[in-house]
């Protein structure tokens, strides 16, 4: 069963070891970021169900890793989160089947 995500829209990108990068922006009011957040959550808890405990740095052998960062504009109209989730070949497959990226 797939998960459909509303504020995350994912790129993907590979480097020259086979590893895959997904990332994602969303800016958006900070009456909304706690939407944004729960669904960042919710991919993160998917990683960590299907990978269990493969978290780290994959050049040391992990399955996947992610950076998450939030920023907001100075006069608060915009939060903006950044989420990039690096991983072997079979979790950038199952990444893919389970939020339907292409």
């Amino acid at each position: 069963m797939t998960t459909e995500l509303r504020y995350l829209d994912f790129d993907y990108s590979e480097d020259t070891e086979g590893h895959g990068t997904f990332d994602a922006m969303a800016s958006t009011p900070p009456e909304k970021s706690p939407k944004v957040q729960a669904e960042i959550a919710r991919v993160l808890a998917w990683a960590e169900a299907a990978f269990p405990g493969a978290r780290g740095a994959l050049d040391e052998g992990a399955a996947w890793d992610f950076d998450l960062q939030q920023t907001r504009e100075d006069n608060p109209r915009f939060d903006t989160f950044t989420l990039s989730l690096s991983g072997t070949e079979d979790f950038c497959a199952a990444m893919r089947e389970q939020f339907a990226l292409d």
